[in-house]
């Protein structure tokens, strides 16, 4: 097991990596607050994995929530019903939430923890590659909106995060290509010999190496933690981890959520940003290709749905928590493994890119 730590103050947190966690009090049982405890899970993970966990809490009074799996079900009416349970059992503002599954049910249960009685503690143990790399780490929950992607949620850090690696065993081919979505990102945006590690490794991620699949979550966590600690409610650098995400959130809203893994949709994203970077003259065509060709060896999408047009891009795009003063923000590429946030983008040289991607 390796052990990380988000700094935040008096809300420093770890994140534990490493096989076999699931069924460890010890790794548990600090960051529960009294022995009242939710664990929130869906019809997919819970039949795996949600037994170690209870055995975890034995001597504790903990009951369990099953959601419904996908993305379409992060919603506010999911939501209420862990409100609902909540309720019902009478759990106390000391009661701890814990969060077993991928990004959805990390959102849910942590939007759920920031709301309930003003906020309890809770703990993420993410089952997908893209949960422990990417959403169960930083604080960020939400729900989603028709309109919009995670629009309505706040910032509130978990007590501490569990990953188990053994998790990624039963993790379907499709979802694991997802997650290296996020993974690839860290290499573009702030750390290029990860990058070229990601380039030299990727067949065995692909076959679920346990030593090469660790040493990518672990590096993936380390820069994320940096960039949270760095700057936690997004007001400048954090900014640098949506490379991608708002190409990629028009995606998932235009298709409707679910009919995309949040992953693929990044993919597509950071192609669109790569090339973009291009015409603005930031990158050569050669690094745009070096982005495509290894996103299409991670088994990837690399061209946008042919039923979202320009207009429509740029129609949901305009519902983006990253404008600011009705100007769209980008993350865009200065080099690889350097991003910047460019505040006002060239609308042509977007429109053109939008255009040429089908």
């Amino acid at each position: 097991m390796n052990t990380l730590h988000v700094e935040l103050g008096d809300r420093r947190y770890p994140l534990h990596i490493g096989p076999g966690l699931l069924g460890c009090p010890d790794l548990l049982r600090p960051y529960i607050a009294s022995r009242q405890a939710l664990v929130v899970s869906n019809t997919t993970v819970a039949p795996l994995y949600l037994e170690p966990v209870r055995a975890a809490l034995a001597d504790l009074r903990h009951e369990v929530v099953i959601l419904p799996d996908g993305e379409q079900y992060k919603t506010l009416e999911t939501l209420n019903t862990v409100f609902t349970a909540l309720l019902e059992h009478r759990f106390g503002r000391d009661c701890t939430l814990i969060a077993l599954g991928g990004g959805v049910i990390g959102d849910l249960a942590g939007f759920a923890a920031a709301c309930y009685q003003r906020g309890v503690p809770f703990i993420q143990i993410p089952t997908t590659l893209l949960a422990q790399v990417d959403s169960s780490v930083g604080g960020k929950t939400a729900v989603n909106h028709p309109l919009g992607k995670n629009m309505i949620g706040a910032f509130y850090q978990p007590r501490g995060v569990l990953a188990d690696t053994d998790t990624l065993n039963t993790l379907p081919d499709r979802e694991l290509s997802a997650g290296l979505a996020e993974v690839i990102k860290y290499g573009l945006i702030r750390d290029r010999p990860f990058l070229e590690w990601l380039e030299a490794n990727l067949e065995a991620l692909l076959a679920r190496d346990a030593a090469a699949l660790s040493a990518a979550i672990e590096r993936s966590c380390r820069n994320k933690a940096e960039v949270v600690a760095a700057d936690e409610r997004e007001t400048g650098e954090r900014a640098l981890l949506n490379l991608g995400h708002t190409f990629g959130h028009a995606i998932e809203t235009g298709v409707g959520y679910g009919e995309w893994l949040h992953g693929e949709a990044v993919a597509v994203g950071m192609v669109l940003a790569a090339e973009l970077s291009a015409r603005l003259g930031w990158l050569r065509d050669e690094q745009v290709e070096r982005v495509r060709a290894l996103l299409a060896r991670a088994r990837l999408p690399l061209a946008p749905p042919p039923t979202l047009s320009p207009d429509d891009f740029l129609r949901l795009m305009a519902v983006d928590k990253k404008v600011q003063n009705g100007r769209l923000r980008l993350i865009l590429l200065r080099d690889l493994g350097q991003a910047v946030i460019a505040e006002q983008v060239d609308a042509r040289r977007l429109r053109e890119t939008l255009e040429r991607s089908y």
